[in-house]
């Protein structure tokens, strides 16, 4: 029974020996050129208003010195938001529930900013390894608690994202299996029961994309 539930996540559609269900995942950019020649309207006004908002937060939390990187991490937010809407449409791929891509995103800017900070800010590393204040006795342990936490982190990311696209998905394919064996009137509150899991995906889809982008620019802001 789990191992049919889990399979809805597998990417089994191949052709020429390619898994093509991760096509899906650069679905997002076939809507990018349509910004350039269509005519402007309040959806593209939106994104514009949404994406500019949290350029200004992500400059503000990477300072003055890298506020021009924030694009970067908005740019990170879009690619992430675009996939977790497409994962739940019928029959799309969700490829933003799989670790292979979660940990393909967080490790590569985890092992960036780390190679960054040690070459360039060497002195300000060791110096976050131990929180000021701590007392002598317990600086080896805040060392290696602050050394585990900061090794964790693009597991703890990626995990993160994982986990909470493949929980929504996981009750709705729950909910959505006991249909043919209810009457009418539970298939209608059913019914009611999928729409508000639906919108609650919603939320969760945005919100990740978040949190995923802020903390990783918090990540890159403790470098500098």
């Amino acid at each position: 029974m789990m191992a049919s539930l889990f399979s809805i996540f597998e990417p089994t559609s191949c052709l020429m020996d390619l898994s093509m269900n991760w096509i899906s995942t650069f679905l997002g950019f076939l809507f990018l050129p349509y910004l350039y020649w269509a005519a402007p309207s309040r959806w593209s006004a939106l994104w514009y208003k949404i994406t500019l908002a949290l350029y200004q937060e992500f400059k503000v939390i990477l300072g003055p010195s890298q506020g021009s990187s924030a694009i970067m991490f908005v740019s990170l937010f879009s690619f992430i938001v675009f996939n977790n809407f497409l994962g739940l449409l019928p029959y799309v791929f969700t490829s933003s529930s799989h670790l292979t891509m979660t940990l393909g995103l967080s490790l590569p800017l985890w092992l960036t900013f780390m190679i960054y900070g040690w070459s360039n800010h060497t002195q300000h590393m060791f110096a976050h390894l131990v929180p000021q204040g701590t007392p002598g006795l317990l600086m080896p342990f805040m060392v290696l608690i602050e050394s585990i936490s900061n090794i964790i982190r693009p597991g703890t990311l990626a995990v993160r994202l994982m986990a909470n696209m493949m929980a929504g998905h996981l009750l709705l394919t729950l909910l959505g299996g006991t249909g043919p064996s209810l009457s009418y009137y539970l298939l209608i509150l059913l019914f009611i029961a999928q729409i508000l899991l639906l919108l609650l995906e919603s939320a969760v889809a945005i919100i990740q994309s978040y949190v995923f982008a802020v903390l990783s620019t918090l990540f890159a802001s403790e470098i500098n």
